[in-house]
């Protein structure tokens, strides 16, 4: 089983750093955006080129971060059958999920866009508007952030068994799957919902007073 952290560690490590470094992607997309903007308000000159390269830079963060935030344990889920559960019942659903859920998805992705990807980059495959950029360079960002996602499901299949185990520590045994949500009673007053004690933004106490002022 040390063999198989040791594999964790590094992927997780490759993952993080990759992942932190594509949120620069987003910054440089504003960049295009606003620069793009300002060329064509000013200049009335445009292209196709700055905006496909836009959508470019936003699914390359996107998808170069897809295994990131796998590892920080981000993902939206449906909480039906988890928040109420115990931690190890959590961390067998996570197991399961992964193995037969998450894992057979990538997989089957990997294996359809591989020829997809080799006859967009033999035929050096063109946008189909004017003055669009090559396709390819976009597609082999998807196949990766894909491959990126493989090897993070293995990491925390891994993590999984060994925290079950008892071999390394929980990470996010305190906080569970999300940082509980913090709500301003007087707000929630304010858009018309009831505070925990019963009264509601007419002045109205539910119990049939009225609210002090």
């Amino acid at each position: 089983m040390g063999g198989l952290l040791a594999l964790s560690r590094g992927i997780d490590r490759v993952n993080s750093l990759i992942g932190r470094s594509a949120s620069w992607l987003i910054l440089l997309a504003i960049f295009v955006s606003a620069g793009n903007a300002i060329i064509r308000k000013v200049f009335s000159i445009s292209s196709n080129a700055w905006l496909e390269l836009q959508w470019y830079l936003y699914g390359g963060a996107f998808l170069l971060a897809a295994a990131y935030t796998l590892l920080e344990n981000e993902h939206i889920r449906i909480d039906i059958l988890y928040g109420g559960r115990s931690r190890r019942t959590q961390h067998w659903i996570d197991l399961i999920g992964h193995t037969f859920f998450l894992m057979p998805m990538v997989i089957l992705s990997l294996w359809l866009m591989w020829p997809w990807l080799v006859r967009s980059i033999n035929s050096g495959e063109m946008s189909m508007n004017a003055g669009g950029l090559i396709l390819w360079p976009a597609k082999t960002v998807l196949f990766t952030g894909f491959v990126l996602l493989f090897f993070q499901g293995i990491s925390e299949i891994i993590k999984k068994i060994a925290i079950m185990r008892g071999l390394i520590e929980d990470q996010h045994a305190s906080t569970g799957h999300h940082v509980p949500l913090e709500v301003d009673p007087e707000l929630l007053a304010q858009a018309g919902f009831a505070d925990p004690d019963g009264k509601e933004s007419d002045g109205k106490d539910n119990r049939g007073g009225e609210t002090r002022k």
